[in-house]
């Protein structure tokens, strides 16, 4: 039988209200604390959400609304620089249609969402410690307020300032070897890609874009580059910069690279610094302070499923909180998802290389790819990953975890 009546969620991102709203439909009160002083609206770039991640976000009633706020990905098509097609990539007809959607719109849709169905939200709240004492947690913050609950849930990104607080030697985010730039382009000046996104192994770098139905589109440039770059410290090398750096790294390459960076205006261009993924996180939870997300199990973006496996675990914590005691509930919950995160955030620092690879593994790369394609990412071979499904009406116990 659970004990959790309350919930405080630090962080208000993308697991922060996916986890309040899983708690409410668990029965479970929770109220969202965020750092900053105003919502994320316009902040971040774009992203992809997989079948399984609309699969969790379905289990809490929001799917519909994530939908009306992107854009169909019904295929990747995978080029090399010399224009070669590589493979193409489609989700079986029976899941549902990843979305490419901008991160302030998801968040915008999370949010209206969660406070639609009443969950309070209080920005300007920047943790400092917490007070376990066995009975509650309190959290103090930076403006000198508090507040406490049964459990409180670190959904607070990266570099989670709860992390730390449950385990002082917590790792810290680890260097994937390569800057990420993009931007949305209102009118790319090419014909739409019918839904699907591109993708192309240049000589020097990797491009990712997409153009829809109205000729506006996306796109993502990953460029090898081993500095631990933040985004303010690329931000500070201006924008002429990054165009030089950009034209350089296409300039070889076929496909409209060039043409979408050119028709980039400059306030458009994000500058988000170095990828960086958290390949394991050795403590998820002590006393009554558990953590989701990318606090616990951050992956690089060429997964494609940071937001989707976030929505995941917000919704599976939810579900072992409904039925079991908080301790045993972390228990459970980390044996169901730390395999399962930690096998993506492997696959995706594979694919890192394999955008990173240099004169003579690019040619073993662009001649292999197909055949390893065909073979090992079909629908039946990806099913685990993307097929996946929470089974909310399932009561979760120890001995069903444990075997």
């Amino acid at each position: 039988m659970n004990d959790t009546r309350t919930a405080l969620v630090v962080g208000g991102g993308i697991a922060g209200p996916v986890a309040a709203m899983a708690l409410a439909k668990a029965g479970i009160e929770a109220t969202i604390v965020e750092a900053y002083p105003g919502g994320a609206d316009g902040v971040g770039g774009a992203l992809g959400l997989a079948p399984n991640g609309i699969n969790a976000l379905a289990v809490v009633g929001v799917d519909e609304a994530v939908r009306a706020a992107g854009q169909p990905m019904v295929a990747m098509v995978l080029q090399s620089g010399t224009g070669k097609r590589l493979a193409e990539l489609r989700t079986a007809p029976d899941l549902p249609t990843p979305q490419f959607v901008n991160r302030h719109d998801l968040y915008r849709a999370l949010h209206d969402e969660a406070e639609r169905r009443g969950v309070r939200v209080s920005f300007g709240k920047r943790l400092t410690g917490l007070h376990d004492d066995g009975a509650a947690v309190t959290a103090r913050f930076a403006d000198g307020t508090t507040a406490t609950a049964d459990v409180l849930v670190g959904a607070d990104g990266l570099r989670s300032a709860v992390r730390p607080l449950i385990d002082p030697a917590a790792p810290g985010p680890r260097n994937c070897g390569l800057l990420n730039v993009g931007a949305a382009v209102p009118d790319t000046g090419l014909a739409p890609t019918a839904g699907a996104m591109h993708m192309i192994f240049g000589r020097r770098a990797f491009f990712g874009y997409q153009v829809f139905d109205d000729g506006s589109g996306g796109w993502f440039a990953n460029l090898p580059d081993q500095r631990r770059m933040t985004a303010a410290q690329a931000r500070e090398l201006g924008v002429p910069h990054w165009r030089n750096v950009l034209h350089t790294a296409f300039a070889d390459d076929r496909g409209p690279a060039l043409d979408l960076v050119d028709r980039t205006a400059d306030d458009d261009l994000l500058l988000l610094g170095a990828t960086e993924d958290l390949p394991s996180v050795p403590t998820w939870s002590h006393g009554r302070v558990v953590l989701v997300g990318d606090a616990a199990h951050a992956t690089s973006p060429s997964s494609g499923q940071g937001a989707s496996l976030a929505a995941e675990s917000a919704v599976e914590l939810a579900r072992c909180l409904r039925d079991l005691p908080h301790t045993e509930a972390f228990a459970a919950y980390e044996t169901i998802r730390r395999p399962r995160v930690e096998k993506i955030i492997a696959m995706a620092a594979r694919t890192n290389s394999a955008k990173a690879a240099g004169p003579v593994g690019r040619v073993l790369r662009d001649a292999l790819l197909p055949t390893v394609m065909r073979r090992f990412v079909t629908p039946e071979k990806t099913a685990w990953r993307d097929a996946y499904r929470i089974d909310w009406d399932t009561p979760v116990s120890t001995v069903a975890v444990a075997a």
